[in-house]
């Protein structure tokens, strides 16, 4: 976990993807589920957001 978290703070392209594709997957499961109207209403921003996120992080070093 401290890999990781050093990862982050140092601005590497792994972990930052990593981040950005658990928002893509998050923002889809919000898309999906039937239950809770804010998860629906928020899903298309969270998924944008980690959409545009992999994207930027794509040009970190490794």
């Amino acid at each position: 976990m401290s890999t990781f978290v050093s990862g982050l703070m140092r601005l590497r392209r792994g972990p930052w993807e990593n981040l950005s594709t658990v928002l893509i997957a998050l923002g889809v499961v919000m898309l999906m589920q039937p239950f809770f109207l804010w998860a629906f209403t928020y899903s298309f921003i969270v998924t944008l957001v980690g959409t545009v996120m992999f994207i930027i992080t794509s040009h970190f070093p490794e």
